[in-house]
């Protein structure tokens, strides 16, 4: 049984070449891989949301930009739900090309109603923290800071969603093991679970929920 993300199931499928069976079960906080949702996930959004508010505490007080730097990779998803669920005015993730002027025309169009400050939510490795910071500031003249979250993403209490996910899933996965079933994954979420073969799960691709994106653009006007 392996418990893990894309390279933890991609070991696995390469163990069940040599004729070992593996069941795999998704362990994620990036929530990139394909058809089911990640154990951690959930929990990493919710630390990132508690940081979101902290530090909005101090952009209001101060009147300040604040660039906040989210874990994800080549996934947006940490960036897009706690972004929508902490009422950033942008976000900026892989899956989208960045505008930045459509960033700037958002922080004046707060400022044109009186808004000081504003929350700018940036996967990593889509725009270099620094040099955003510079950007703002060339571009608007408010005080920007950046905040980079970094491992206190992947650590401490799970909440309730994931400790059900996880409990659902490996009791799917006993039973998939006494139903005589082979190197798959357990993939799916709310109760609702099904077995995917591994070598689909690791050739397979996510799609980013971009009606979320949407939501967001919606939320920060």
């Amino acid at each position: 049984m392996v418990i893990g993300g894309n390279g933890s199931l991609r070991g696995g499928y390469e163990f069940s070449k040599l004729g070992i069976n593996v069941i795999g079960i998704p362990a994620s906080i990036d929530n990139d891989i394909v058809y089911t949702r990640s154990i951690g996930f959930d929990t990493a959004v919710n630390t990132v949301l508690g940081a979101i508010n902290h530090i909005r505490d101090t952009a209001t007080s101060h009147g300040r930009i604040f660039v906040i730097e989210v874990m994800g990779r080549h996934c947006g998803e940490i960036a897009l739900y706690a972004g929508v669920a902490g009422g950033a005015e942008s976000i900026l993730i892989p899956e989208i090309e960045p505008d930045l002027e459509q960033v700037v025309e958002k922080i004046h169009r707060g400022l044109n109603r009186g808004k000081l400050h504003s929350i700018i939510i940036v996967a990593e490795g889509v725009y270099p923290a620094m040099e955003l910071k510079e950007y703002l500031e060339g571009k608007t003249g408010q005080d920007t800071r950046i905040s980079i979250l970094g491992h206190i993403q992947r650590g401490g209490t799970p909440t309730a969603v994931d400790r059900v996910l996880a409990s659902c899933m490996g009791k799917m996965a006993i039973d998939y093991i006494a139903e005589g079933k082979g190197n798959v994954m357990v993939a799916g979420q709310e109760q609702k679970f099904y077995p995917v073969p591994l070598q689909e799960v690791i050739n397979g691709r996510v799609t980013p929920e971009l009606n979320m994106f949407e939501i967001a653009r919606i939320l920060a006007i």
